[in-house]
């Protein structure tokens, strides 16, 4: 989902905050948290740099990763 801050001008003085490194807490009305936000993101989120394939060589996994475990092999029958 992608919103305009002109959409939603109520945001404004939210994202000043955390450009400002404050920490900001989203709650739900019943007071359950949503969202924290401790800093500002320090990545661009649209460089360009992370399309697929860009982790490539990066994450190693073992041959036999999918193979089932033997503490859960009573479970598998």
């Amino acid at each position: 989902m992608q919103i305009q801050l002109a959409e939603v001008p109520d945001l404004a003085p939210l994202l000043e905050a955390i450009e400002r490194g404050e920490r900001v807490t989203i709650q739900k009305p019943d007071g359950m948290t949503v969202i924290i936000i401790k800093e500002p993101s320090t990545i661009p989120i649209e460089d360009g740099s992370r399309g697929f394939g860009s982790d490539r060589g990066k994450i190693w996994m073992s041959d036999d990763f999918d193979e089932p475990l033997e503490d859960f092999r009573e479970y598998m029958e």
